[in-house]
């Protein structure tokens, strides 16, 4: 088996270049043509960077269970694409009003707030353009299941009610529970759909998928805690993006609620719970158990 390293580079390079594919300017069947500065603007949000985390997760989730992995990377950038459509949306001034996002401007900076929205608006219809076309399953009950689901991680009462609760909870302090919840719709709920993703294309039981949830659950929580430790204690010039805007802007975290110590241990506890997940699956699951402890450790 090739390292946990040399797969999640793999599909970094495979993913960019089929995201760069799926943003090209020539219009699909049933468009009427793609204006240039959206298509560019669109293409400044997701090419060029990022770790491809959340197709990586739904490739390997899938290999977990045997499904086609042309159609698992498809689904993947899909996934990658909507996330995308969020970062555009949330570093607006009405939102984080950030400037700097994977090291260069973000799109509102680069472009103007207008052409963000619009391009934040069109990623997230592409995403789900994409998940239904029949390259990613031949069936379309899985598809539906897809689009179902992502919908819901996405949406009022995933990421979209989890950022509603994260702006109501600033300058406000919140209970350990309360700030899980938070994060649990607005960091969490991709990447337990990226994990459920792969178990469905591979038509994965009743049990496996519920497997595959509590792993997606745990490396969800464990990966906000990484990411507002890195807020405390990054740099602008390691982390791509302002540092110290989370305290700054009297954020709910569990750094702010348990401490640096104790926010640690709770992750190590994440990753014990994410390594019990996987259990049933053996040694096939040891590129998810890295997954799950490079999440934890990351620095940027």
């Amino acid at each position: 088996m090739s390292s946990f390293a040399d797969r999640l580079n793999a599909v970094a390079t495979e993913s960019e270049a089929l995201l760069a594919h799926l943003l090209d300017d020539a219009p699909l069947a049933g468009e009427v043509t793609r204006p240039q500065r959206l298509v560019a603007a669109m293409r400044h949000a997701v090419l060029g960077g990022g770790k491809r985390l959340r197709p990586f997760l739904v490739v390997e989730s899938a290999t977990l269970f045997d499904a086609n992995r042309d159609g698992a990377l498809l689904a993947g950038c899909a996934l990658e694409l909507l996330h995308c459509y969020s970062l555009v949306h949330d570093d607006l001034p009405a939102m984080d009003d950030d400037d700097l996002r994977r090291g260069k401007p973000t799109v509102h900076k680069a472009y103007d707030e207008a052409t963000a929205i619009l391009a934040g608006d069109a990623l997230l219809t592409l995403a789900f353009d994409i998940l239904a076309r029949e390259e990613v399953h031949a069936d379309a009950g899985v598809r539906i299941a897809l689009v179902r689901e992502l919908a819901r991680a996405a949406g009022l009462g995933g990421m979209a009610g989890g950022q509603m609760l994260d702006l109501a909870a600033e300058g406000r302090a919140l209970s350990e529970q309360e700030i899980v919840t938070l994060q649990a719709m607005k960091t969490g709920a991709l990447l337990r759909f990226a994990c459920r993703a792969g178990a469905l294309l591979g038509q994965a039981n009743a049990t496996q998928l519920a497997a595959m949830e509590q792993y997606g659950a745990a490396i969800g929580e464990a990966f906000q805690i990484a990411d507002d430790l890195l807020d405390v204690e990054g740099d602008a010039a390691t982390l791509g993006k302002a540092a110290g805007k989370d305290a700054e802007a009297g954020k709910a975290t569990l750094v702010a609620a348990l401490g640096v110590a104790g926010a640690r241990a709770k992750l190590e506890s994440l990753i014990e719970k994410s390594d019990a997940a996987l259990a049933p699956f053996g040694p096939k699951a040891d590129i998810l158990r890295a997954a799950a402890r490079f999440i934890a450790e990351r620095r940027n």
